[in-house]
């Protein structure tokens, strides 16, 4: 492998880590009701950085009277943006250089695509704003963030290039259970979005299912509609209690489905395989689902610690990763 492929790897690296932290700023600005902690983009309250002085915060409140300058949720708000911005910036410099070195064999098609969904995950970061945390377009800039962070593993899996050595031929077709598993996961991930952009996460408060008499509440009527009616603000949500039920009960069956159909992917890998990569593989898996079940229980237990919480988005995130991990080895098993 070529010097050149070697740093390109690196930086990508670089960026897998700052993706996950900014995966953990963009889960605890939003845990900590900072996403109008800014009402305007990319700035805030007019100015580069957070209102501190008198004059500015006057300046501040004149040019946005309906916000009050609150700089804890301001500063949590633009931190996550400069880390936005760093990571955007890195991604246009691991384009240029596999666009640069092409010949030598680098990728260029995905980081290309990588810079395409960082630049709309910029716009969906503008549009969280100024449509006032409309909840399709926060879960959008979430699935946004998580889609940055598997493309960006993807192609540091492409500039490595390994193989798995594997005697068993007919692990081959779990490679397709693997991309089916992506998409399930996906869904769950996006349906835990949707719970928390509708401030649905503290509505159940019970195990394992929801409060007794859950089922006469359920309704689907509004509960899932993309384009809500308009209003000046979705901050705290728009919907009424039933409806967040049904969005909450919604992500835990989407939760039981997911880790039934894991748990049979991982066990039905572990049974075949004989090589060390996909028992690894297959044991991590296991652990970071186990671990973010117990972080979904935590969550209904102890009524949504900040913490537990925002462990709950990144170890989601981790969850994808290991799951790429397996399905890419089985993919290019030899």
């Amino acid at each position: 492998m070529s010097r050149n492929i070697k740093n390109i790897r690196k930086l990508v690296l670089v960026s897998i880590l700052l993706a996950i932290v900014v995966v953990s700023l963009g889960a605890y600005t939003r845990l900590t009701h900072a996403g109008l902690g800014c009402p305007d983009w990319p700035g805030c309250y007019g100015f580069h950085d957070v209102p501190h002085t008198s004059e500015e915060i006057l300046k501040a409140q004149a040019a946005f009277p309906d916000r009050t300058v609150e700089p804890e949720k301001a500063w949590n708000e633009m931190i996550h943006r400069y880390f936005a911005g760093t990571l955007g910036l890195l991604i246009l410099v691991i384009t240029f250089l596999s666009i640069k070195n092409r010949e030598v064999g680098t990728p260029v098609f995905l980081p290309i695509l990588i810079l395409g969904v960082v630049i709309f995950q910029a716009a969906l970061g503008m549009w969280t704003v100024t449509m006032k945390l409309m909840p399709i377009v926060v879960m959008g800039h979430l699935l946004g963030g998580l889609t940055t962070l598997s493309l960006l593993f993807l192609l540091y899996l492409r500039l490595k290039r390994f193989h798995v050595r594997e005697g068993n031929t007919s692990l081959r077709k779990f490679a397709k259970f693997g991309f089916i598993g992506i998409v399930i996961l996906t869904g769950q991930i996006a349906l835990g979005g949707w719970t928390s952009s509708n401030y649905a996460a503290l509505v159940c408060t019970e195990l394992p299912i929801c409060q007794a008499g859950w089922e006469q509440e359920l309704t689907f009527e509004n509960s899932f509609d993309l384009i809500p009616p308009e209003r000046d603000t979705y901050e705290f949500g728009h919907l009424n209690h039933a409806s967040r039920l049904t969005i909450h009960v919604m992500h835990r069956f989407g939760a039981i489905v997911t880790a039934i159909y894991l748990l049979w992917l991982v066990f039905s890998v572990m049974r075949r395989a004989s090589s060390q990569f996909f028992q690894q593989a297959s044991l991590g898996l296991i652990t970071v689902l186990f671990c973010q079940i117990g972080l979904g229980v935590s969550n209904v237990w102890f009524s949504l610690p900040l913490g537990v919480a925002v462990a709950h988005n990144v170890v989601a995130a981790c969850l994808m990763l290991t799951l790429i991990l397996l399905t890419y080895g089985l993919q290019r098993k030899i």
